[in-house]
C-alpha cells in the first residue's frame, strides 16, 4: 500500500470530477500534481500542492484555492483526522487511528509487494560497472562503483525491470602489452632468479603479479619463456585470463556476480569498430579534419594533421572526438563506440554505465556517440561513482596502483568484512567523496549505521525466538483495532515512506536512499524500544511473557521492510548479535 499514490489518485479524481461540475478548472496536463512527505515541523501525515499547481488556472492565491478543494476532499474521505493550510498553499492531512490500523492491515496481508513501484512499465536494463582493465585485483578505487551498479540492479530486480550486469573486458591497447611483459619478467625472475626491474615505470610491480606468474608456469611446463616476442601473444591472452579469474574472485567476495564480460579485444577482432564507423559515416557523423591543442600543451609541441573524427559537439560536447592514432590505428574511444553500438544492437530499453571520477569527462562523448547512433532514439545514463578516502588509525590511507602498496577490495573485505563494505559504500549519494574510516565501522553503536540497522533486526528476532514464533511466518491477526501512541505513529509514518523511498531510489537512480531510509528506521525503533526500559508497560513482552497483538504486527513490518532493503543493499541480517 503506497499512501501517496493513493492520494494522488484520489486528488486528481476529485478535481477532475469537481471540473466537469464547472466548480474547478483544471489544465490538460495534472503531472505536477504530487503527494509528499511533509517537512518535520508540520503536525500531519501527507501533504500535497494540488492547489499551487491550479492557482494559475483558476486565477486564485494558492491558500484560497487549498481551502476550496479542503473542503471536496473532506466530502470523500471519512479517514481524515484533520486537513489544514500551510503557505503558500500546501494542503496538510493528517489521519485517523482507523486509517493507520487498515494500512497495518493492508501491508501485512502484501507484505511480499509492499514497497514495489508499480508505476513504471517493465523495462530491460544493461548495467554496466566496474570494467576496471584487466592487470590486477581491484582495489578500494573500484569497489565503491561495484557495490553502486550491483544494488542499482537488485533495485531495479526488486521493481520486477529485467537486468543484464556486464563488466566490459579493456584487453587490448598499450597497457595490457606493459601487463603481459610484467608478468613475462615475473617469470623469468621465478625460473631463471632475474631481478624484476622495480624501477620501470610501464611496469606492473606488484606483488600479486607472482601468483599469476606460477600459474601461468603451471599451464605451460613444455615452454621455456626464453623469448618475449614468441610468447607475447598467448601469454597476453593467458595473462587476461589469469587477471579476469582474479577480479571475479574479488567481486564474488563482495557478492557480485556478472552476467556477461564482453572482450574490448574480441570487438576489434571482429571488425566492429570499421562497422560502426561506417555506420557514422553514413550518417554523416565522422569526417577528416584538424584538432587544436589540448589545454595542457603548449601549440609550439603540438602538432596538427588531419584525422579521423566524431562530431560529438553537434551534441554538446566541447569538441570533436578523435576515433584514429597517428598510426592509423584506432583510439581507445573508437573500440568504445562499436562496443555502445553492439549495446543498441541487442535492444535494451534503458542502458547504464558507472563510471569512476577519473572518466567524468568522458560522459559528453559517449553519451553524444550514443544518441548519434541510435538516432536520438536511446540515451545513455552515466552515473559517476566519486573517490573513497580510507582513513585508518585517524590518518588518511593512500594508495598507489604503479607501486603496487594499494589496498585491494580483498584487504577491506578481510579488514572490515562484505557487509561493511557494502553499506558503508552505500551510505552517501555516489555523486560525494567518501570517508571509510576503518576504526567506526567495527563500532557497536550507533556511529555505526550497520551495526545500528542489523540490531534492530536482531531485536525483533529475539521478541520472535522467545515467543517460540518464527519471524518468517506471516502473522495473522483477527481484528486490527489499536490504538497507537504518538511514538507509534511516528514509526507507521516512516513505514508508510518505504514505497516513496524505493520509488526516488529506482527512478533517480540513488539507491544511497535505502541504507539512510533503514537507519532512520531503526533509530525510531531503537528510542520506542528503549521507552521499556523505564515503563514497563511499553515493553514488547508483558509480565506474562505475552505480546499485544498491535506489538506483534509492529515488530513483523519493520522486520520485513528491514529485511526487503538490506537484501537491496546486499548485506545480511543476523537473528543475534
Amino acid at each position: 500500500m503506497n499512501i501517496f499514490d493513493l492520494y494522488l489518485e484520489k486528488i486528481i479524481k476529485i478535481v477532475t470530477l469537481a471540473s466537469k461540475a464547472k466548480e474547478i478548472e483544471i489544465p490538460e496536463n495534472l503531472n505536477g500534481i504530487n503527494v509528499d512527505i511533509p517537512p518535520v515541523q508540520f503536525d500531519c501525515d501527507i501533504s500535497t500542492n494540488v492547489a499551487m499547481v491550479l492557482s494559475k488556472a483558476n486565477k486564485k492565491a494558492p491558500s484560497v484555492l487549498a481551502e476550496q478543494i479542503i473542503e471536496l476532499i473532506k466530502k470523500d474521505d471519512k479517514e481524515i483526522e484533520n486537513i489544514s493550510v500551510a503557505n503558500p498553499g500546501f494542503i496538510n492531512i493528517k489521519f485517523k487511528n482507523s486509517f493507520w490500523n487498515n494500512f497495518l492491515k493492508n501491508i501485512i496481508s502484501n507484505n511480499k509487494s509492499f514497497g514495489k513501484n508499480k508505476k513504471t512499465n517493465k523495462k530491460k536494463y544493461l548495467l554496466e560497472f566496474v570494467s576496471a582493465n584487466p592487470t590486477g585485483p581491484l582495489h578500494v578505487g573500484h569497489c565503491r562503483g561495484a557495490i553502486l551498479g550491483d544494488v542499482l540492479s537488485n533495485l531495479l530486480s526488486f521493481n520486477n525491470h529485467t537486468v543484464t550486469k556486464e563488466y566490459y573486458v579493456n584487453d587490448d591497447g598499450n597497457q595490457i602489452l606493459h601487463f603481459s611483459k610484467s608478468v613475462y619478467l615475473r617469470i623469468r625472475e621465478i625460473l631463471k632468479k632475474e631481478p624484476f626491474p622495480k624501477d620501470n615505470p610501464d611496469l606492473y610491480p606488484g606483488d600479486y603479479l607472482i601468483n599469476i606468474a606460477k600459474n601461468i608456469i603451471k599451464n605451460n611446463k613444455n615452454s621455456k619463456f626464453d623469448n618475449f616476442e614468441k610468447v607475447s601473444d598467448n601469454l597476453t591472452k593467458q595473462s587476461v585470463e589469469e587477471s579476469i579469474k582474479l577480479i571475479k574472485f574479488n567481486l564474488k567476495n563482495l557478492g557480485i556476480i556478472h552476467d556477461n564480460f564482453v572482450s574490448e579485444e574480441e570487438i576489434v577482432k571482429k571488425k566492429e569498430v570499421e562497422k560502426v564507423i561506417n555506420k557514422l559515416k553514413k550518417n554523416n557523423f565522422v569526417y577528416e579534419g584538424k584538432l587544436h591543442a589540448p589545454k595542457n600543451e603548449k601549440s609550439a609541441d603540438w602538432t596538427e594533421r588531419n584525422q579521423l573524427l566524431f562530431k560529438s559537439t553537434d551534441f554538446g560536447d566541447d569538441k570533436d572526438r578523435p576515433l584514429q592514432k597517428a598510426d592509423k590505428s584506432w583510439t581507445y574511444f573508437a573500440s568504445d563506440v562499436a562496443y555502445h553500438n553492439n549495446k543498441l544492437e541487442r535492444n535494451y530499453d534503458v542502458l547504464i554505465n558507472i563510471l569512476g571520477a577519473d572518466h567524468a569527462g568522458y560522459i559528453k562523448r559517449i553519451t553524444s556517440v550514443v544518441e548519434a547512433l541510435s538516432g536520438k532514439k536511446n540515451k545513455l545514463i552515466c552515473k559517476v561513482s566519486q573517490l573513497v578516502k580510507l582513513i585508518k588509525d585517524g590518518k588518511p590511507f593512500k594508495m598507489s596502483k604503479r607501486k603496487g602498496d594499494y589496498i585491494t577490495v580483498e584487504d577491506l573485505i578481510n579488514e572490515v568484512g562484505k557487509d561493511a563494505t557494502r553499506f558503508i559504500m552505500l551510505n552517501r549519494s555516489s555523486d560525494v567523496e567518501l570517508d571509510f574510516d576503518f576504526t567506526k565501522v567495527k563500532e557497536k553503536s550507533k556511529d555505526n549505521p550497520l551495526y545500528y540497522v542489523q540490531y534492530c533486526y536482531a531485536r525483533i528476532a529475539s521478541v520472535f525466538r522467545h515467543l517460540e514464533i518464527n519471524l518468517i511466518s506471516d502473522v495473522r491477526i483477527k481484528k486490527y483495532d489499536f490504538k497507537f501512541t504518538e511514538d507509534e505513529i511516528k514509526i507507521l509514518k516512516k513505514i508508510s515512506e518505504w514505497p516513496k523511498c524505493i520509488e526516488l531510489s529506482s527512478t533517480r537512480l540513488e539507491p544511497h536512499r535505502i541504507p539512510t531510509y533503514l537507519y532512520e528506521l531503526a533509530s525510531l525503533f531503537h528510542s520506542y524500544w528503549n521507552l521499556g526500559k523505564d515503563n514497563p508497560q511499553k515493553r514488547f513482552i508483558n509480565q506474562e511473557k505475552k505480546i499485544t497483538d498491535d506489538k506483534l504486527v509492529f515488530l513483523k513490518v519493520i522486520s520485513n521492510i528491514v529485511k526487503s532493503g538490506m537484501n537491496i543493499v546486499g548485506v545480511n541480517v543476523p537473528e543475534k548479535m
